[in-house]
């Protein structure tokens, strides 16, 4: 096996032909957000289908061993799997104030949560036939939806948290019946409230990935730089926890925060995609930054369990720097990698 094979996250920057990006940078559209597209709606699937293409063409050009299909088709990396289920009303959503003090619209949850259908196993098949190397496909996370909604159905945020999962876990199933390499579940939510993911957020996980045998990740991170600027914590108050849950890898950001990589000692059960791009900046890292970030993962995580991953998802950046930001994190894994097979 390949050591330090290079992933992404998720998301890639969608073309400014295809999406408002002025609108786009306001914030993560929790709920519908139909005026984000450009194209006509009896065009739009079209659209979207060509610009995956080129998505998965720059990932394949910059060298990435797993790539995923860019998001292309999500308004965010939530609402496009919450607004298909069922007990979702779509059209009235309901408005919250979130933990910066601001009103956001929610997904209002009205009737039990069921999946009425695959959502994104036609993404995947496309995905599968444009591409010849390992595939991934992403999920948002149990936890984070039921963070992310208001509920007039379910008692708490556990039940609903639950329900959630099962909507996961039949999508998952389903992925991986149709040919997924590594299935993801983001939970970047899992910081917001410590106290309620150490209650019940692994067991949610774990019940969205119930009799999921092929890879799976559960990614962390402190939410995308475009939209949450500043200065960002040096550890996570939710991770550890994770080595309970039933995933194979752990997906953190590490580049933007400069994360202690100690608690990853907690960890030696899990492989780690470690944030080594740092999206909080323009700037294109050289591969030498690269290699450092990974040599640095190196002194807490052996090279058989650590992936080169962007810190979280990369579709507020310009697509040049994305580019630009991808190729130097494919020559700085090859750097370390041919250090490791000189040391051997």
């Amino acid at each position: 096996m390949k050591l330090l094979p290079t992933t992404v996250v998720g998301s890639y920057p969608q073309p400014d032909w295809l999406v408002d990006r002025a609108l786009l940078s306001k914030g993560v559209p929790r709920v519908n957000m139909h005026e984000l597209w450009r194209i006509a709606p009896e065009h739009l699937k079209e659209a979207q289908d060509d610009a995956t293409r080129l998505a998965i063409r720059d990932m394949e050009r910059a060298g990435i061993d797993i790539i995923t299909d860019g998001e292309i088709r999500r308004e965010s990396y939530s609402n496009y799997f919450v607004a298909a289920l069922d007990g979702i009303d779509a059209d009235h959503p309901a408005t919250i104030v979130n933990a910066r003090g601001r009103p956001t619209e929610v997904p209002r949850v009205h009737a039990p949560i069921r999946r009425r259908g695959p959502v994104e196993v036609r993404d995947l098949q496309f995905l599968r036939a444009n591409t010849e190397r390992k595939i991934k496909i992403t999920l948002p996370g149990p936890f984070t939806m039921a963070q992310q909604a208001h509920s007039e159905f379910y008692k708490d945020k556990e039940e609903m948290a639950m329900a959630f999962a099962e909507a996961v876990n039949a999508e998952a199933l389903d992925l991986q019946a149709a040919g997924a390499d590594v299935i993801q579940i983001d939970e970047p939510w899992l910081r917001n409230d410590p106290q309620a993911a150490k209650q019940f957020a692994v067991k949610a996980i774990n019940r969205a990935l119930k009799g999921v045998t092929t890879t799976k990740v559960v990614h962390l991170c402190f939410g995308y730089a475009a939209v949450v600027p500043g200065q960002k914590p040096t550890g996570y108050s939710f991770l550890t926890e994770l080595a309970d849950s039933t995933t194979d890898q752990i997906s953190i950001e590490c580049a933007q925060p400069a994360l202690d990589l100690g608690m990853l000692k907690d960890l030696s059960n899990k492989t780690i995609l470690l944030g080594v791009i740092d999206l909080g900046s323009p700037h294109i890292e050289s591969a030498q930054d690269i290699a450092g970030r990974i040599r640095n993962g190196l002194k807490h995580v052996s090279a058989e369990r650590l992936i080169p991953a962007p810190d979280c998802g990369m579709k507020y950046l310009p697509r040049e720097v994305a580019f630009g930001k991808l190729k130097a994190m494919v020559e700085g894994a090859a750097v370390v990698r041919a250090e490791l097979s000189g040391a051997i």
